[in-house]
């Protein structure tokens, strides 16, 4: 899947940021009928539900054009939100100091699941405090990480 994701990215990336906006991020969740192709735009001054429309129908059109997904789906645009997800490397780089959530694919020092501040990222590791210790995870190894956000 990884292989599709990164095809998707260099196709739809020129037309997201021809339209002004970052890809933040996509996500292909395949699911038979009802698979999802979920993109997170992103721009400094935010999105809104008229830019998300606009991506979604430049998208639309890229996708109809080059067809490289051969089964039916359910296409989503939308902002990455205030917990957005961090799904490349300078994600992580870009919220040191902020407070995370990791699941990662396989458990490291005996769990999947990991809360705290983000302290440090290098050569492709997380340095996470949590409540009880400090961690280092790949972030190869990472299925899903996200920002918790502050109330």
């Amino acid at each position: 899947m990884a292989t599709l994701e990164s095809r998707l990215t260099d196709l739809l990336e020129p037309a997201v940021e021809a339209l002004g906006f970052e890809l933040w991020g996509l996500e292909f969740v395949r699911a038979g009928k009802h698979s999802t192709l979920r993109l997170y735009i992103d721009s400094p001054d935010g999105v809104n539900i008229d830019d998300c429309a606009e991506a979604s129908r430049q998208v639309s059109a890229v996708m109809d054009v080059e067809d490289p997904i051969s089964s039916e789906y359910y296409l989503e645009v939308s902002s990455p939100g205030m917990e957005r997800p961090l799904l490349k490397p300078h994600h992580y780089e870009m919220y040191v100091g902020h407070v995370i959530a990791v699941k990662t694919r396989l458990p490291q020092f005996g769990q999947r699941k990991f809360q705290g501040t983000l302290k440090a990222v290098d050569n492709g590791m997380a340095v996470v405090e949590t409540a009880k210790h400090e961690v280092e995870l790949m972030i190869d190894n990472v299925d899903k990480a996200n920002l918790v956000a502050k109330f």
